[in-house]
Parts: C-alpha cells; structure tokens; sequence
C-alpha cells in the first residue's frame, strides 16, 4: 500500500478576510501572498468609528480590506503569521477570518486558485 500524499489531490480552498489600516494594506498583501496565494483583491473600507472618536483615539478610520483565496491546508499558518505582525508591526492592528468555499466551477480554476502547479504540469 502507497502511503505517500498525491500532491494533485484536491486541497479545499477558503477565502481569508483580512482588515488593516489602509496605510499598511501593501505591506500585509505582501505578507500573504509569500503562501503562494495566487488570488487576491483589496477593496477600501470605512470604520464604523465616528471622526472625532478617530481623532481622539488616535486611529485610522480608513480601511483595506483583503481578500484572499487560499488552501484549507495553509490558513493555520497565514493566521499564525498575520497574529505575530499584528502584535509586532508598529500600527500594524488588524483583523483577520477565513470562510469555506463551497464550490469552484472549473479544474484550471481550482488549480490556478489552489496553486496546484503539479495538477497543471499534468493536464497539459
């Protein structure tokens, strides 16, 4: 019996949310896309603090909000690299969730999404 993994089997995919300061949103896609994630999109988002309450506290109300595409088997370790730059990186707070995908339509899809290289190099 074969015990080792076959590396084009089918990994599951789960889009990870993360919110930073907009200032630092280069910095933490960069941060993400060293997990050879393929997909990603950052889209501006508002606080829910009021303007004086920002000023105040001294915080950015403008946000970037990142969207990521990335293997089931890869978020555990995303996550533990984005908790240690949240607490190192000066103003670099953040919050960050992963949600399941339910579906992908498309084999080069899921295997551009899932970075399935060795999937590719087969098909072809």
């Amino acid at each position: 019996m074969n015990n080792t993994v076959n590396e084009s089997a089918i990994k599951k995919l789960k889009l990870l949310f993360t919110v930073v300061d907009r200032p630092k949103g280069e910095f933490y896609l960069d941060v993400i896309s060293e997990f050879s994630v393929n997909c990603q999109m950052v889209l501006p988002g508002q606080g829910t603090a009021s303007s004086e309450l920002t000023r105040l506290l001294g915080l950015e109300p403008h946000k970037a909000v990142i969207l990521s595409v990335v293997r089931e088997d890869r978020v555990e370790e995303i996550m533990n690299c984005l908790e240690d730059k949240f607490r190192t990186i000066r103003g670099g707070k953040g919050v960050a969730f992963a949600v399941p995908f339910s579906s992908v339509i498309g084999v080069n899809l899921y295997q551009f999404l899932s970075d399935n290289r060795m999937g590719r190099e087969a098909s072809l």
